[in-house]
């Protein structure tokens, strides 16, 4: 099995295998243009409607090889699962969502940041939509070619209101409904960050810190568990599977609560059988968290499709409305089964062929991560969502997601550089004669984790015998202090593709209306 797991892996991240993942896209968007044609024959521009499928599929793609990566990509750099096995789950559970728990009705006007009833001329809301779909697609294709995680909803967001701008005039555009989404760029990976963090430094405090680990893990390891699965009894209930079954906030808490209560005597009773051979250190600890973990990826990949998938199907659908409709303005759409068909294996085929660079950034190039950090990040990320929803927030996932990684990583930087600042105060209240005592311990310092530099800091301290730092030492102690556990130039370009996401798909959205328009009126 692990052999069969390693070949997965080299296969789906192997640069040489890139041609066939253009070739299978294509084969895919080609059996959506037949499929689509031919029960379309009988519509009057049936081409439009069967050209806007492939733009939708195309869509779909791309969120699959983009947004998914934040749901399994933690998992993945923890080392919960392999890369290929988190593809694989990922893209069923993702298009499972979007088929069993996918919205019957969406707003094709996202977040209603245009009045599309103000257009003069009706035919033009069908071009709107479908250069506002093909620029959210180029756009992600192009930030997932750069490796930068961007949010698809802020994608097709910014293509409605740069089509919308191009056909009807600024005064088309709900500026107060931009201003809350340009405020989600602070809110959401904000929020995301200081949640994981103070998650991991809970856990560092109750248990890794700990003398006895194993009997700290065994009180406090169901409790978190538990937390997570409220989290995610109550996030599926509210957002994922509004389809099957509608619940108001608070019973979809209590069905929450109720989850969260089996799964807290179900962990007990796992941590208490695996303490006996459980390892008394933080990498002991860490593999508790492995299956709560494949869980978390899991569930957040159902609640993705059922969610985000209208982002690709969502002016689909419109453009299908309006086409049945004669070309008229369509502001919500029903989603037939077929279009939710070319969301849902979209999504698939985009994660299954280009899923693995965008998992790999988010999983393991921003920072280091363990089980314990990657669960933090999991149960951040669906809290976040939680509080964002009851407060009206418009948040992204993505957002959300890249900013429990960069939390988690930053708090690692500031704890390691709180003990080495410690440690050179303690040592340096000691006679230089001694130096060459302290050259083992600087060694084991240096190599140490967060959770190990705590112990051999008390143990500095209950040694007197220790010597003050040579000058050498100082610099070389200095270089801890400076140690970057987050990749700065990540957090620059990811930065940057946020800011500009809005901006870039409306720039290149009105350039297709324009497009599309000179096409269609000559």
């Amino acid at each position: 099995m692990a052999r069969s797991s390693g070949f997965l892996d080299t296969l789906l991240s192997s640069p040489s295998t890139e041609r066939y993942r253009i070739g299978f896209s294509v084969l895919f968007l080609l059996g959506v243009w037949l499929s689509v044609g031919a029960f379309s024959q009988e519509l009057p521009n049936n081409m439009l409607l069967m050209a806007a499928a492939v733009i939708g599929g195309y869509m779909a793609i791309n969120i699959g090889a983009n947004d998914v990566a934040n749901n399994v990509g933690p998992a993945v750099g923890s080392g919960a699962l392999g890369l290929g096995a988190a593809v694989l789950l990922a893209a069923v559970f993702e298009a499972s969502g979007a088929l069993i728990a996918g919205g019957d009705v969406v707003s094709t006007i996202k977040g209603g940041i245009i009045d599309p009833t103000t257009l003069e001329d009706p035919r033009a809301f069908v071009w709107l939509m479908t250069a506002a779909l093909l620029a959210g697609a180029l756009w992600l294709n192009l930030a997932t070619w750069m490796g930068a995680p961007v949010s698809t909803t802020h994608s097709i967001v910014g293509g409605v209101l740069g089509a919308g701008i191009a056909a009807g005039g600024w005064a088309i555009a709900d500026w107060a409904v931009m201003g809350k989404i340009v405020a989600s760029w602070v809110i959401s990976p904000a929020l995301g960050g200081m949640l994981a963090a103070l998650f991991l430094y809970s856990i560092k405090k109750t248990v890794l810190y700990q003398p006895n680990l194993i009997e700290s893990a065994r009180r406090f390891v169901p409790v978190l568990v538990a937390l997570m699965a409220w989290a995610f009894g109550t996030y599926l209930m509210i957002k994922g599977v509004k389809k099957v079954i509608k619940v108001d906030f608070m019973q979809a808490a209590l069905i929450g609560l109720a989850a969260a209560a089996v799964v807290y005597f179900a962990m007990r009773s796992l941590v208490g059988r695996k303490a006996a051979a459980m390892e008394n250190t933080p990498h002991g600890v860490s593999e508790l968290f492995t299956w709560p973990l494949i869980f978390a990826a899991a569930l957040l990949s159902f609640a993705h499709g059922a969610n985000d998938v209208a982002n690709a199907i969502g002016p689909l659908a419109a453009i299908n409305d309006a086409i049945q409709a004669g070309g008229g303005v369509v502001t919500a759409a029903s989603i037939p089964l077929w279009v939710m068909m070319v969301g849902a294996l979209g999504l698939a085929v985009g994660l299954m062929l280009f899923g693995p660079r965008l998992i790999k950034t988010v999983g393991t190039e921003i920072t280091e991560l363990d089980k314990t950090r990657a669960f933090c990040i999991a149960l951040s990320a669906a809290l976040t969502v939680i509080l964002a929803s009851q407060l009206g927030l418009p948040v992204s996932s993505t957002h959300i997601a890249i900013g429990g990684v960069f939390g988690v990583g930053f708090l690692r930087e500031y704890l390691k550089r709180n003990y080495a600042t410690q440690l050179h105060k303690i040592m340096d209240q000691h006679e230089p004669a001694e130096q060459e005592r302290l050259r083992p311990f600087l060694e084991d310092f240096r190599n140490a984790s967060v959770e190990e530099m705590e112990r051999l800091l008390q143990q500095a301290k209950q040694d007197k015998q220790q010597v003050p730092l040579a000058k050498s030492e100082r610099k070389r102690l200095k270089k801890i202090y400076r140690e970057e556990m987050v990749k700065r130039s990540h957090l620059v370009k990811i930065a940057a593709a946020w800011i500009i996401t809005v901006p870039a798909s409306a720039l290149m959205a009105a350039f297709l209306f324009f497009t599309l328009r000179g096409l269609f009126v000559s």
